[in-house]
Formats: structure tokens, sequence, C-alpha cells
């Protein structure tokens, strides 16, 4: 998680990525899930996905949060094996659709998106700071 962070130059504190890991990992599906792509016993990727409401759906959808392999380790299918073991997880909870974002300048995973299948709509996400 250390290394998505870094990605993307953000420092959260390590509790907070802790506290987010335990709490998905205890979740089960129902609430969220955290997926590991590991090599030999080392994890070198993650997913995680939560769920929110759409009322354009009329249906809980799968929200692919964050997706993450580490650089040494892309090329060799773990970020295909993450979306496709959360989108089948997503599935079986009966989700229509898992969504996701990206950077628009990250060019290497829009690459791995539109190689599944994925696409892109024409809404724009905003954001609002709350603290």
């Amino acid at each position: 998680m250390r290394g998505y962070c870094e990605f993307y130059e953000s420092n959260p504190p390590d509790s907070g990525l802790d506290e987010m890991a335990r709490a998905l990992i205890a979740a089960g599906d129902d609430n969220g899930m955290l997926l590991v792509a590991d090599d030999e016993g080392e994890v070198i990727g993650f997913a995680a996905v939560g769920w929110k409401w759409s009322s354009l759906r009329g249906a809980r959808i799968a929200v692919l949060e964050d997706l993450f392999v580490a650089p040494e380790a892309r090329g060799r299918g773990a970020a295909d094996g993450l979306i496709e073991a959360s989108a089948s997880r997503a599935r079986a909870t009966g989700a229509p659709v898992m969504t996701w974002l990206t950077a628009p300048d990250n060019h290497r995973a829009q690459a791995v998106y539109d190689r599944i299948g994925g696409s892109s709509d024409t809404f724009l996400e905003y954001e609002l700071e709350l603290g």
C-alpha cells in the first residue's frame, strides 16, 4: 500500500493504512475486500474494493478503490488477476458492475483496463476536501 501512495505522491500515516487493511480483511465480501497478489509468498500487489449504491443502476455496485502492482512485478498478469478476482467476488454478491478511476496520465494502467474490456464513461470526478 505504501508503494501505491508513493506512486500518487501521497503520504498517509501508516496507522491509517493499517486500519484500512484490517477493516477490509475483516469485512468479508459484503462490506468490502482487500485482495493481494503474491509471488512465492511475497506480496507484489493489492486491490481494495468497496461498495456504493447507484441510483442509475438501482443496485449496490462494486468500486475498485485502489489497484497497485509493484513496478518490478508488472507485466506478469498480476493486475489482470487482481481485477478478475475482484470482479468475480463482486459478481458473486450480485453487483451488476465494478467501477474504478485512474489518473489521466497513467497510460500503463489504462492499457490494462482497455485490454480486459473496461470502458470509461463521460463522467468527471470531483473532490471536496472536508478537513
